[in-house]
């Protein structure tokens, strides 16, 4: 199977590649594709080196199935043109997320909405709302999410190499000012609490993605989401402190053996032996992990817990190789 990677020597680009060859895709033929500036260039795969190509070559090779990873505006405009030759196109950018003809998947939750939208476009979520999503459809499948308070603590790879440079540039000269940041202030031994830019209503772009994906994923436009999105000095894995309030009462007892039912989450929670989930562990692991979980004292029907997961995988990578897998497995592609 042709399968084209847009925006093959980014962050996200890379990452796709890697879990292509993890997973054993059936891949008969890797079309890197990136900007006009990195045509010719090479990139490995399965140990071969492979020639990244322009928007152009890639639509004539016809590839099956595009992931994309090149940016809003790239995808609005390519995107459909690879639809058009009849490849599915899953893209990581926030382009097509909320579109009414595009589905928003999370595979574990959500695949089968792919059969009821026309479009060959699907949307990979934001990696902040894939983790949370995942660790709270199967709880809310049992008890309905009436609320989410989250607060995150996002990595500087979420800002793709751009942030990981200045991470580590401010860190190895002593915090000096470096060039052309990611950031609009110091990041490393601070905390910012801005991701993406700020809306009329106080919140920014980051934190009302959260409240409307999640309640497109979940299917249930009932959902209330306040979120607050903030990037910390970590290279890798997004973490969320997570206060969901339920309609129905629930035991923690039950609470724990749903999570551990809900295909990709594992629970790491024993605060004896001061074991809970860290990005520092999550990293490199494509599953989405809780801890921390117990009820809210202050309030009915609610619980608190941590959610971690490695954002460049199931917060990006995976989940679109996951959905791939899908359209495969069923027949689609």
């Amino acid at each position: 199977m042709k399968i084209a990677v847009v925006g093959a020597t980014g962050l996200v680009g890379q990452m796709m590649r890697r879990i292509l060859e993890e997973r054993n895709f059936p891949v008969t033929q890797l079309i890197p594709v990136a900007t006009e500036r990195s045509v010719g260039k090479k990139v490995n795969f399965r140990g071969e080196d492979v020639t990244v190509v322009s928007m152009e070559d890639a639509i004539a090779m016809k590839p099956q199935i595009a992931l994309f990873s090149a940016g809003g505006n790239t995808s609005l405009e390519w995107a459909p043109k690879f639809e058009a030759i009849g490849c599915w196109v899953i893209d990581n950018s926030s382009a097509w997320r909320m579109d009414n003809t595009c589905a928003l998947v999370v595979p574990e939750i959500n695949a089968s909405d792919i059969d009821t939208y026309k479009r060959k476009i699907i949307a990979n979520p934001n990696c902040s709302t894939i983790q949370m999503v995942l660790a709270l459809s199967q709880l809310h499948k049992r008890y309905t999410i009436k609320r989410i308070v989250v607060s995150t603590y996002q990595s500087v790879s979420g800002s793709g190499a751009k942030g990981i440079m200045q991470l580590h540039g401010e860190r190895s000269s002593g915090c000096r000012v470096v060039e052309n940041p990611a950031y609009p202030h110091q990041i490393d031994k601070n905390v910012i609490p801005q991701v993406d830019v700020f809306l009329d209503n106080g919140y920014s772009k980051e934190e009302m993605k959260m409240h409307n994906e999640t309640r497109k994923i979940m299917g249930d436009d009932t959902i209330m989401v306040s979120a607050t999105t903030v990037r910390v000095p970590v290279s890798g894995g997004h973490s969320e402190s997570v206060n969901v309030e339920f309609v129905h009462d629930f035991t923690e007892a039950e609470v724990y053996e749903i999570l551990r039912q809900t295909p990709g989450v594992v629970i790491e929670d024993d605060l004896a032996n001061n074991i809970y989930p860290m990005p520092l562990q999550a990293e490199g692991k494509d599953e989405v992990f809780v801890g921390r979980i117990r009820r809210d004292y202050t309030q009915a029907n609610t619980l608190n817990c941590w959610i971690v997961s490695d954002n460049l995988r199931k917060g990006a990578a995976t989940n679109a190789v996951q959905i791939a897998e899908w359209l495969i497995a069923n027949g689609k592609a």
